[in-house]
């Protein structure tokens, strides 16, 4: 279950690689341009957020209930998310940030716990 496990969350780090840059990456390079254009640049980065995230939940949902996908899907976003907020858009890391990383491992443990 392990590997399978793996397979998932790999597809979902691919998947949500996308959606952030469809998000958030706008925000750094697209300030002169209309909301509009961001808009469809960010549609566009999401089908293939879709594309990759669809199949991803049907896999898991052959070993994983609901509950644990999304779980799993937040962690994997926010993973996703803090390189981003600190390589492309410049942020600082701060000790609340390790605060909700905690958070979010418990949030993991009672999901998975029986």
């Amino acid at each position: 279950m392990a590997a399978q496990i793996f397979g998932f969350v790999g597809l979902l780090i691919l998947s949500n690689t996308f959606m952030t840059f469809a998000w958030y990456g706008h925000l750094r390079y697209a300030h002169a341009s209309p909301w509009y254009v961001a808009l469809f640049a960010s549609w566009g980065l999401a089908f293939f957020e879709y594309a990759i995230m669809v199949p991803a939940n049907r896999y898991g949902f052959g070993f994983l209930n609901v509950t644990q996908m999304k779980i799993l899907q937040e962690v994997v976003t926010l993973a996703v998310f803090v390189p981003f907020a600190l390589l492309f858009m410049d942020e600082r890391l701060r000790l609340n940030h390790l605060w909700a990383a905690l958070c979010l491992v418990g949030a993991v443990y009672f999901a998975f716990k029986k």
